[in-house]
């Protein structure tokens, strides 16, 4: 098989079609490379022992042999399960998969193992390094899967996020993060945190392998890059917009703005009145309140054991009052639709800021989701795009947000603006 770091999910089908690869290669070169960098990155909860048997029915299913790697949140029949908790709460493994991961194995992949997720995926860092520079997080609470990605273990990971989980990460460890659409994907199978928040997502190291994995997991058709982002209408507004950016992200944004308009989009005025910048606070009592509720049982009989910040949390979220969360959900709803009304009138898409600047040096903090919370409490689907670095030469992300249920545009327009940066188109 080529090793080629720019090797996408399609190219590996056409490799086993024409017989220059066999089903079995793109495992044992993950298992390599995993054997090379996991003693520094600390990627993996856990990991397969040996090679899978593979399914000759699934062969022609576009997911056919690629590694994939499983935050450490969702249930699996083949692996234990710890939920980030370093070992106070675990299970040796689950009597079913979750519905995502049952759902990759019938498009024919192979589970590598299971990713590093912070506590309970909140907000207490777990072992994971970032592969760019081990002394700086990788992110949280999907670290190991955006870890494991950025440093070529996997080629694809899934995780979940709640508040910033996947957008984060992925902006500070240089990969592609896709949040669809809340509810695109069943969490069946996954631990609730919050379940108005709550939604699955995944990390590759180009946006070819993001789109496959999207058509493959929804049946959607076939992405393609177009000629040119012509009629693009491309709104910039970071969330909250009051806070002032950092160098670095300033510098992230215009390089994108050019690159958008370099591709043949038009960049359009895009004032969002102050109650979007109310979205960060409702994004909070949602999460708290939510939280308080899905982890009673284990807060009733743990507390013990848990981090200050999540025993923090879970009792804030005791203090929401029933009314005080109504209102928070009331507001997002209402401003779900003036958004929509904004996309139909004004944008296709919206580029913001995914986080606060580059990965934070130490270990000790997963970063700031501040930049993701409202997109996440909105449920519109977001996709970090690696297309800058700051002045340390760490990755600075930017995020691109279509309108809910307008994923398949959004991939779309992200596919021809990578290839006019390729050159591809």
């Amino acid at each position: 098989m080529n090793d080629n770091p720019v090797m996408t999910i399609n190219n590996y089908q056409a490799s086993l079609a024409e017989g220059r690869a066999a089903p079995l290669d793109w495992w044992h070169s993950c298992a390599a490379q995993i054997e090379r960098c996991e003693p520094e990155v600390k990627a993996w909860e856990a990991l397969a022992l040996e090679a899978p048997e593979l399914d000759a029915e699934l062969a022609d299913k576009p997911l056919f042999g690629v590694p994939v790697g499983i935050k450490d949140i969702i249930e699996t029949v083949d692996f234990p399960t710890g939920w980030g908790t370093d070992g106070y709460l675990q299970t040796s493994s689950s009597l079913v998969d979750a519905s995502l991961v049952t759902l990759l194995r019938n498009q024919g992949a192979l589970v590598m193992g299971k990713t590093v997720s912070t506590e309970l995926a909140y907000f207490t860092p777990g072992k994971t390094c970032n592969p760019l520079d081990t002394s700086r997080t990788p992110g949280g609470s999907s670290s190991g899967s955006a870890a494991a990605v950025a440093a070529g273990m996997v080629p694809l990971a899934f995780g979940t996020q709640t508040a910033g989980s996947i957008i984060r990460p992925a902006s500070y460890c240089g990969v592609f993060g896709f949040k669809p659409t809340f509810d695109t994907l069943s969490v069946a199978g996954v631990k609730s945190f919050a379940s108005s928040l709550d939604t699955l997502g995944w990390f590759a190291g180009n946006i070819e392998d993001i789109c496959t994995t999207f058509s493959a997991l929804t049946r959607a058709p076939h992405i393609m890059a177009q000629d040119d982002l012509a009629g693009v209408r491309v709104g910039v507004h970071s969330l909250p917009g009051s806070l002032p950016l950092e160098d670095d992200v300033v510098q992230a944004l215009a390089k994108a703005q050019m690159q958008l308009k370099k591709a043949g989009a038009e960049l359009v005025p895009l004032p969002l009145d102050e109650r979007y910048e109310a979205l960060i606070d409702h994004q909070k009592v949602v999460m708290a309140y939510e939280a308080s509720q899905a982890l009673a049982s284990e807060y009733s009989r743990l507390s013990d054991h848990m981090s200050h910040k999540l025993v923090e949390l879970i009792e804030e979220g005791k203090e929401v009052s029933y009314l005080q969360y109504r209102d928070a959900m009331h507001a997002a709803a209402s401003l779900r639709q003036a958004l929509t009304a904004v996309f139909d009138a004004q944008v296709d898409v919206i580029l913001a800021a995914s986080a606060t600047g580059e990965a934070p040096e130490g270990l000790e903090s997963t970063g700031d989701s501040i930049y993701c919370r409202a997109w996440t409490l909105l449920g519109v689907p977001c996709l970090n795009l690696p297309l800058s670095a700051g002045k340390a030469g760490m990755p600075v992300g930017v995020q691109l947000i279509a309108d809910r249920w307008q994923d398949q545009r959004l991939l779309e327009i992200a596919s021809t603006l990578m290839a006019k940066e390729r050159g591809v188109v």
